[in-house]
């Protein structure tokens, strides 16, 4: 049960990535790479002026980048914290004597709650990163 929970949320996120990268990522890309064609057309620019020209076209899309990678980061952090509150729970319910069987039910109930709980903040963090990446792209 706990392993389906995991794999719907994996699929939640996959699905928004993929989202996010043809909605808007790729639109960047586009703008970076005919931004940085036109840099290369100034046949009176210096190769250094050429090169700044390139990095600048670059910025937009890398920062969006490293904000996506960002929030994914923090997403996957709380997470893990809350999967690792569960572990502890069922160490301590352990440790104070609760059967094993019983403890791995509890485990696997928190680890589903944790699962659940993460998959109602993708919507929100999806909107998140969707006007954030709107407004890196003006």
């Amino acid at each position: 049960m706990a392993e389906e929970q995991q794999n719907r949320l994996q699929n939640a996120i996959d699905t928004m990535v993929k989202s996010l990268e043809r909605d808007n990522i790729r639109k960047m890309q586009g703008k970076m790479f005919r931004c940085s064609a036109q840099c290369c057309e100034d046949n009176g620019a210096s190769m250094q002026q050429v090169h700044h020209c390139i990095e600048r076209c670059h910025t937009p899309l890398a920062q969006a980048q490293s904000l996506v990678t960002n929030e994914l980061e923090r997403f996957q952090n709380r997470l893990a914290r809350c999967t690792m509150h569960c572990n502890d729970k069922a160490k301590d319910s352990f440790d104070s004597g609760s059967k094993e069987a019983q403890v791995k039910a509890q485990l696997e109930g928190c680890v589903i709650k944790c699962a659940e709980e993460h998959m109602n903040l993708i919507p929100s963090m999806t909107k998140k990163l969707k006007d954030a990446l709107a407004q890196a792209d003006k």
